[in-house]
This record gives structure tokens, sequence and C-alpha cells, in this order.
């Protein structure tokens, strides 16, 4: 082979390069990982020889590879590991659920579920007395759909050694009722990594066994990497042993934890661990949260919510988050600080404007999920040059018409202001899409017509929320390719089709920008090139 001639040829294609110098073309040579040329048909034909891989791209649209700005595979495939609760519509049905789960169990089995809808439960609060009757002495801890609150079953508390108050770091709570007695609902990390480490622990091969066969359902979707904004659940080891097996993964940006009650050791640790790498991930900055979610009542908002909840920050006193952040920036680390309330936004804009040295390799601090913003915080947003990272398939949860637990705890005016991503982008803010799996799923498609719809593709039943906020075709796909490479500080390497760029794209059986957003629901996916390698073809 000439070493000029490529590995891998797309040809017959439409391409959507999303590089201004040459936005369109019919075909497109790789060579070693990277582009190596974009053109049409005989151009590219001239690159090839008897041993490049040349592929069909007939009826095929190819983009740059598409990003998932925030997601989270280990947690994710762990805790979708256990029974699936979101299909439960009435407590009646939950506990069927866990009837039926329970006669399948083994001694000594735990049920772990997950996506439990709040707004099932009848406006009350999670409470054991729901489901002890039904699991009797087998341990349950059954995680909301926002994943900062689960229910612990009264046999997972006793296993656990929590029979009342337990101080905890932040706003993370083991709930109990006035005589002291845990009502089961447990509120954010700290309180339910206590319950958790009851459980049995997963073995890294297991692990690393989920992750294989996430990655190839995402490769499936046409991702080709995602912002992964965590580094618990043996992460490390398992993103380890798949490239001890030669295994395809997206590309990872791995983004670990910093928690309320860190000291300058632990911080220190933290930013040791930036560049930390394997075949196609690296550790590249840190995740902090300053505040919770509406549903639970742990956001940070400006003022309280319907219960009079919401009103504090997840880092308590935040002057503490103040000076990790401090700590973190100064060492050039990247942070993106979880921040669903305006309060919380407010805040993290406010300690992030003090340092203008910019990141390792040219990333950019981001703030995620900014669920409800007024005006002045979407201007703000655009002049401090902070990333706002959204999801806009969260819109699942909440309902136009404002009858759904978020909406109604926020109340009709601040509701208005639900996912303002169309304000931010005409504003003039760096929006990053992704869908905070397993909080919603993985899917891009579903992730781009989402931010098209304002509801889930495929779902015209639906009433769109607040369907100003809608982007267009190029701002959503934009907001899945370049976008994530200028956050990262990869926008000369990554989030273009171009000459030198990573080879990595996605090809779709429809135009993603000229195709209805519902056709994305169920648009095939022909073509996944990761590093230059086809992972998923069909």
């Amino acid at each position: 082979m000439s070493r000029t001639s490529a590995d891998l040829a797309v040809v017959g294609a439409t391409v959507h390069t999303l590089d201004p110098a040459r936005p369109a073309a019919t075909a497109i040579a790789v060579r070693g990982g990277t582009v190596l040329a974009v053109g049409d048909d005989a151009e590219i034909g001239s690159l090839c020889d008897a041993r490049t891989e040349i592929v069909d791209g007939t009826g095929v649209t190819v983009t740059p590879g598409l990003t998932d700005g925030h997601l989270h595979p280990v947690h994710g495939s762990l805790m979708t590991a256990g029974l699936d609760l979101s299909q439960c519509r009435d407590v009646d049905e939950l506990r069927g659920t866990l009837a039926e789960s329970r006669r399948d169990l083994a001694a000594g089995d735990w049920i772990r579920g997950f996506g439990l809808d709040p707004n099932i439960l009848g406006g009350q609060r999670p409470h054991r007395r729901l489901v002890d009757d039904v699991l009797g002495e087998v341990p349950a801890l059954l995680v909301l759909a926002d994943a900062h609150a689960a229910l612990a079953s009264g046999a997972a508390l006793r296993l656990a050694g929590v029979t009342g108050p337990v101080e905890l770091p932040g706003n993370s709570e083991v709930v109990c009722d006035a005589d002291g007695n845990p009502t089961g609902e447990i509120l954010e990390d700290a309180a339910k990594r206590i319950i958790e480490r009851a459980a049995p622990e997963t073995d890294p091969a297991d692990t690393a066994d989920l992750l294989a066969d996430l990655f190839q359902r995402m490769h499936a979707t046409g991702l080709t990497g995602g912002h992964v904004m965590d580094l618990d659940d043996g992460s490390l080891a398992a993103l380890r042993l798949l490239d001890e097996r030669g295994l395809a993964t997206p590309r990872l940006r791995l983004a670990p934890w910093c928690q309320p009650g860190i000291d300058g050791s632990g911080l220190r640790e933290l930013i040791d661990l930036q560049g930390t790498s394997g075949r196609l991930w690296t550790v590249a900055g840190v995740k902090l949260f300053m505040d919770g979610t509406i549903d639970n009542g742990t956001a940070w908002l400006e003022h309280p919510d319907c219960h009079g909840e919401s009103t504090k920050p997840y880092w308590l006193p935040p002057s503490e988050y103040a000076e990790a952040v401090g700590t973190l920036a100064r060492a050039g680390v990247a942070t993106a600080t979880h921040a669903i309330g305006d309060a919380a936004v407010t805040f993290a804009l406010d300690c992030l404007a003090r340092y203008e040295r910019p990141c390792v390799g040219g990333a950019r601090h981001r703030i995620e999920h900014l669920e409800t913003l007024p005006d002045e915080l979407v201007q703000r947003m655009s002049a401090s040059g902070v990333a706002a990272s959204m999801q806009p398939s969260h819109l699942q949860y909440t309902k136009a018409d404002h009858t759904d637990n978020w909406s109604t705890r926020l109340g009709g005016e601040r509701a208005n202001r639900a996912w303002r991503c169309a304000d931010l982008v005409r504003a003039g803010a760096t929006l990053v899409l992704g869908s905070d799996w397993p909080i919603a799923h993985f899917d891009p498609r579903e992730v781009l017509g989402a931010a098209r719809l304002r509801r889930l593709p495929g779902r015209p039943d639906s009433d769109p929320v607040q369907s100003s906020q809608a982007l267009t075709a190029r701002e959503a796909l934009e907001a899945m390719t370049v976008a994530p490479a200028e956050v990262a500080g990869e926008q000369h390497v990554a989030g273009r089709i171009s000459p030198g760029f990573r080879a990595d794209l996605t090809g779709f059986g429809v135009d993603l920008l000229t195709a209805g957003p519902d056709e994305l629901a169920e648009a095939p996916v022909r073509l996944t090139v990761v590093d230059g390698a086809v992972v998923h073809r069909a």
C-alpha cells in the first residue's frame, strides 16, 4: 500500500463536514485513524488501492462522529442491570413488579431498581411502607428517575446499619420521620452510598462485560464518543480490561467527582489523575455538584419551591465549593459543575469568573443541566465563556400543562424557563447536548429529535414543552459534534470532517439536516467509525 493511500474510504455519500472551508462532499478517505482527504468520488478514488476498504455510501448521510456531552457508562451499566421501574404507572404496578421480581431471587440477593418516576406516587414522598410488605426481608434499593434520590426497603436499611439520622456532608440525607425513624427516602450520593456498601460488590470483569455490551449498543445508535461525568464504580479497572481485550470503545473523556468534605490531599489526587489514559479514553476534567434536583427538593433555587424546599446548595458551606473550584482552576483543570437551580448557576458563575487562566489543553469550564434560567443568567452564560451542557430529552419528565412534579414544584413562571437551549445558542453561548444516560436514553437520535421538537421524537401525542426553545437541525447537530470538541479544547482535531482531523464518523440512512425531526426516532444508522475503524455497519 502506498504511503498516501487510504485504509478506509466512504464513497457515494452525502457528507456534511461542518467544515466551513468545504461544507459538502460525497467521499472521505481515512488513513491511520485520521481523515486523509475529503472530496468527490473521483478525488477519493485516486487515493484507494487494492487494500483499501471501500464503503458504498449510497443513501447514507455522513456527519462528524456524534458525541454525547454528558453520560455515565459504568454507573449506568450497573444501575440498568437491575429492575426497570420506568414503566410502572402507579404504586400498585410498582408493588406488583417488585413481588414478581422477588420470586426469582436467591438467598442474599438484592433487588436493585431504577427509573422510578416520582409522579406515580400521587404527591407523597417515597416511603418504605409502600413496598416493605411485598418485599419482606428482601433488601431493595430503588433509584428514582433523576438518580439523585432512592427508596431503600426496611431490610436494606437494616443491613446498612441505618437506624436513625446519619450525619452526612453537603445536603445528602437519610430522611427520618418525626420520631427519628428512617422512612427509606435517600437523598443524594453520600446517603445512597451508605446503602450501596451493604450490597454485594460487582467484579471488575463483570463490569467490563457490561461496558462492552453498552458500547456496542452505543455505536449502533451512531455515537462515537462521550464526555463521562464520573470515575466511580471501578471505571478505570473496567476500561483497562477492555483495552487488554482489544475491544472497540467510544472516545471518552472522564471527569472524576469532587465531593463535599474533600481536603487538600484529595484535590491533589484529582489533579494528579488528569491525563491518565488508555487507547481511546482519558481523564480530563473534574465534576462537582452545586445542587441536586428539582424533583426531590434538593436543587438550589433563588426562591423555595411549592413545598418550601430546594433552598440550599449541595456544598455546605458553599465557600468550600469555591475553594475547591479555585484549587482546580489554578491547576489548569477544567471543571464541570452540576447546577440545576438558578441560585446554583449564579454561584457557580460567580466562582468561575475569578479564574481567567486557560485550562490545560484549551478545555473550557462548563455548567451541567441549567434547567430553569431567568433572562439575566442566559446573558451571563454567554458573556462568561463557560459552556452550557444540557439534556433536552429530559423534557420527557415534564408536561406542557405543568401538571408534573418538576413543574408543580417550580410554579408556572419558573417552569416556563425550562431548558432554554435556543435562547442560550442565540445569545452566543456554547451549547453541548447529551443524554445524562442512564437518566435518559443515550441514543443521539432521541437527543437531537428532542432538541428540535421539545418532546421525544416519535411521540406526536405528547405536547411540546416551551416550543420557542427548539433548535434548528444544524444547531442540534453542531451541539453534538462541533461544540463538544470546542469545550474539550479539541476543535483543531475533532468535531468536523477535514484532512488531519480524527476519523470519527456517523452515517445515517436519512439526512439529519433535512429530515423531519420525528423521522429521527427510527432513522437507520448505516455506519459508525471510531478512530478510522468501522465499529458498526448495517
